[in-house]
């Protein structure tokens, strides 16, 4: 186990040096001169030539790389006495200690990784980062928690009811989820919780039933079902058609005082557009608003929940059809043993991939949903930075979320691993 996971780590710092490198030459062979800008057109030379050479620009490009790497990396070379030195131990900048001397004038250094200064701000970007990185995290993993919770269970009730009203309507609601892409999706959540629902909201009393006879008709008992001349399918659906016909033709049609046109008040959402995970009061000061995160969350789950349940109908559906279940069945194991302690755990491996790149995803991909619904994360802050040409947090915030990706896959295999030891022998 331990050099299997040695391994995993190792292939995982190689993934980050290569972020690392990609994003740093990305940024910095990219047209334009940060310093000009920062500066101003109006400043004099000597201002420019100053920042130049606090920002390292002053140095050749492969230079400024290896500065970059030694300043990122938690074991670093600096000197720690002479102050105009490139790599001077700045106890301002770096937060650690000496572990022992290398040479006359330089020292191996135990560090917490440093991201650089802001541009805009000259605000140390790891600071900058751990402000906001926080509110995107807690949508990622409240959104990728429901989603497991509820798509493990819609995945569960598809297999165990294949081919019937319950297998096709878990299966329509994962096609709908996975056909809007997230900005799409957070604009309709936005609109409907947030706007046309907030107050209240009113619907036919004809649309009650369009909902329930349907659902009513799929729960009667297949011996009583089969006196009826259609199937429960197409009583479904011609029930639920007429119901709403006379909705919308009440609603064009019947005057309005008729008692056709009564309407059923909902109680609304009080939810706002925008907001972030704290909200601040005149009178009580910062305060943690849950409510903010009700739309976010929706609109970060509908496609990971999408995935998760086809994933798991998929899988549990292959493994039941195995010997060993044959197996587990002809020894008179219950079925609820069979399933869920058999079965299910045989079928998680693909599904805790989905789940753990889908996390990583919503801490990369949230930029969307944080812009529509205004909430202070690690998306918005990148895509201001990226407005200001900010390179030392954008690329922070590149290598931030890389890691998060490194440490989830590696903390996936780790579970591969305990959940099939064939993983370990085969790595």
């Amino acid at each position: 186990m331990i050099s299997f996971l040695l391994k995993k780590i190792g292939y995982g710092l190689l993934v980050l040096f290569g972020v690392v490198a990609v994003v740093f030459f990305l940024f910095n062979l990219a047209p334009g001169d940060p310093a000009r800008n920062l500066a101003g057109e109006n400043a004099s030379e000597e201002v420019v030539t100053n920042l130049r050479r606090k920002m390292d620009l002053d140095l050749p490009v492969g230079k400024r790389f290896l500065l970059y790497l030694n300043d990122i990396s938690p074991l670093a070379i600096h000197n720690p006495t002479y102050e105009d030195s490139r790599i001077y131990y700045d106890p301002k900048k770096y937060t650690g200690f000496r572990l022992f001397n290398v040479g006359s004038s330089r020292s191996l250094f135990l560090k917490m990784p440093y991201l650089k200064r802001s541009f805009v701000t000259d605000k140390n970007v790891s600071e900058t980062l751990a402000e906001v990185l926080p509110g995107t995290a807690v949508l990622a993993l409240l959104s990728i928690a429901l989603a497991m919770v509820i798509g493990l269970m819609m995945g569960i009730i598809a297999a165990l009811n294949k081919d019937t009203f319950y297998d096709r309507l878990m299966l329509f609601i994962s096609a709908l989820g996975m056909a809007g892409p997230s900005f799409f999706v957070a604009i309709i959540v936005a609109w409907i919780g947030a706007i046309l629902w907030r107050e209240q909201i009113a619907i036919s009393v004809w649309l009650i039933p369009a909902c329930l006879f349907p659902l009513l008709i799929a729960l009667l008992p297949s011996s009583l079902t089969k006196k009826l001349s259609w199937s429960k399918k197409k009583w479904a659906t011609i029930s639920a058609s007429l119901f709403v016909i006379i909705a919308v033709m009440v609603w064009m049609f019947a005057p309005e005082s008729s008692w056709m046109r009564t309407v059923l008040l909902l109680p609304g959402t009080g939810l706002n557009m925008t907001g972030s995970l704290y909200s601040v009061d005149v009178w009580q000061g910062e305060y943690l608003d849950v409510k903010n995160m009700i739309l976010p969350v929706i609109t970060l789950m509908i496609r990971p929940l999408s995935v998760i349940v086809q994933l798991t109908r998929s899988s549990l559906l292959d493994v039941m059809q195995q010997d060993f279940i044959r197996t587990a069945r002809a020894k008179g194991l219950p079925e609820f043993t069979v399933v869920y302690r058999h079965a299910l755990r045989n079928a998680l491996n693909p599904v805790i991939t989905a789940v753990s790149g889908w996390l990583a995803s919503l801490l990369a991909g949230a930029i969307f949903v944080e812009f529509v619904f205004g909430w202070k994360g690690l998306g918005q802050q990148m895509f201001t930075a990226i407005e200001n040409q900010d390179m030392p947090v954008v690329m922070g915030g590149v290598i931030v979320i890389a890691a998060v990706f490194v440490l989830i896959n590696l903390f996936v295999d780790i579970i591969y691993g305990w959940i099939d030891p064939r993983v370990r022998v085969s790595s």
